[in-house]
């Protein structure tokens, strides 16, 4: 099927180069690009921390999964009037996580761990070494399970924590209809689709998506994904936007 695609929306921030290769596209096929992040990330307030009844003090070491959560957990320390001790240990899904510490901690003074791999499992032989910490992950409301799957395999004592929530911006449904394909990175914008949408109708509009999550979440809404990434070959977003285009063009 051949789709007329001239208006393209691209559930994120507009990037902050010009030399992002969005706009390569954009201009290579003639098309309007817009960027317009249809989730936003809001800390919990004290309050609903305080009913999870965690005492953060009580913790030896900090897991860390994304720089978010480390805005969020230092930003409830400070509310809360919390510092923490200098022997607490941090231990870091990447090295750009682990290096974002020094936003708040003085990082050479500290006991910092950090995967190689970008992944859980590349935490394997510190978890190993230092599995009688008492370990507290702060995450979101919404996240994946495999993320303590590590953590169970290594039989350490950890504790997660809601500390922020992914919730949906406000766009006019007049807006996003205007456009001939959408493109989604989570399931929270496929949510926050139908919430300014609630009656959305694909029909010739095309769905573009990044990840295995966001695909599963709009398969599952009854969808139809015409542009998905990671595959073999098409390592990013703008790859498989890029091909899915040159070929819906040979169909014209």
């Amino acid at each position: 099927m051949s789709l007329k695609i001239k208006k393209v929306l691209v559930s994120q921030p507009k990037p902050k180069t010009e030399k992002s290769p969005y706009f390569d596209i954009a201009e290579k096929y003639n098309l309007q690009m817009d960027f317009e992040s249809f989730i936003r990330v809001e800390g919990v307030d004290i309050k609903e921390f305080r009913q999870q009844r965690i005492q953060i003090p009580d913790f030896t070491a900090i897991v860390f999964t994304a720089k978010i959560a480390i805005d969020n957990f230092f930003g409830l320390c400070e509310e809360l009037r919390i510092t923490m001790p200098e022997d607490t240990k941090y231990f870091c899904i990447s090295e750009s996580v682990a290096l974002y510490l020094q936003k708040y901690i003085v990082y050479r003074k500290r006991k910092i761990f950090f995967s190689a791999t970008g992944k859980m499992d590349g935490l394997a032989t510190p978890l190993t070494k230092h599995n009688k910490e008492k370990f507290l992950v702060p995450v979101s409301d919404v996240h994946q399970e495999d993320l303590t799957k590590i953590l169970d395999e290594k039989k350490v004592h950890y504790t997660k924590s809601i500390m922020y929530r992914t919730v949906s911006n406000e766009i006019p449904q007049e807006k996003i209809m205007a456009y001939d394909m959408l493109i989604f990175f989570t399931p929270s914008g496929i949510v926050s689709l139908f919430k300014n949408v609630p009656n959305f109708q694909q029909g010739e509009i095309a769905i573009g998506c990044f990840g295995v999550a966001a695909a599963k979440a709009i398969r599952e809404a009854g969808l139809r994904l015409d542009c998905e990434a990671p595959l073999p070959g098409l390592p990013s977003m703008a790859a498989a936007l890029d091909a899915f285009l040159k070929e819906n063009h040979k169909k014209k």
